[in-house]
């Protein structure tokens, strides 16, 4: 039962950092309060490695945020979790916005998210691509590199709102 527990404080933290690459960066937008959801077709907590391991379609729920991967490892060092891995399609839903990756790296201490392989960035119409998302979710700092492909230069697509602002409106 323990295990059950520690894993999912661990995943609510990877949730938060979700939050924190679609919102303001850490800027406060995920309650820490809010029941969490776990779902998964398996769990395996390993008492002598220190880890839990959520694979199959896993899916985490915290308020309006989502969290999607089809494995999640958590990792505890003084049964804390100083380091989750999410794998395989992984994908972060928020009411900002949706950012897709390979694999996801969340290092507690320092607050550190990463997104790898194939990163997508959505919001409505917006799109920005690259190949490695690094989020400090304590200064807000976020950074995308560029990928392989197209000269291994982020790219961005913007596309301006279909409605005039109230600045343009004559």
């Amino acid at each position: 039962m323990r295990g059950y527990l520690i894993a999912g404080f661990a995943l609510a933290a990877l949730t938060g950092a979700g939050v924190a690459q679609q919102a303001s960066f850490g800027k406060g937008m995920l309650n820490p309060n809010a029941p969490i959801d776990i779902s998964a077709d398996n769990f395996t907590a390993d008492a002598n490695a220190k880890t839990g391991l959520y694979t199959g379609n896993v899916v985490v729920h915290q308020g309006e945020v989502a969290l999607r991967a089809n494995t999640m490892r958590a990792q505890f060092v003084n049964d804390k979790p100083s380091r989750i891995n999410a794998q395989g399609k992984v994908v972060i839903d928020a009411p900002s916005g949706i950012a897709t990756g390979d694999n996801g790296v969340y290092d507690v201490n320092p607050r550190i998210i990463t997104l790898t392989g194939n990163v997508v960035l959505t919001k409505d119409k917006n799109v920005m691509r690259g190949r490695q998302l690094v989020v400090n979710l304590i200064t807000g700092l976020a950074t995308l590199d560029g990928g392989e492909g197209k000269g291994g230069r982020v790219q961005a697509l913007f596309s301006p709102s279909s409605e005039p602002s109230d600045t343009q409106k004559p």
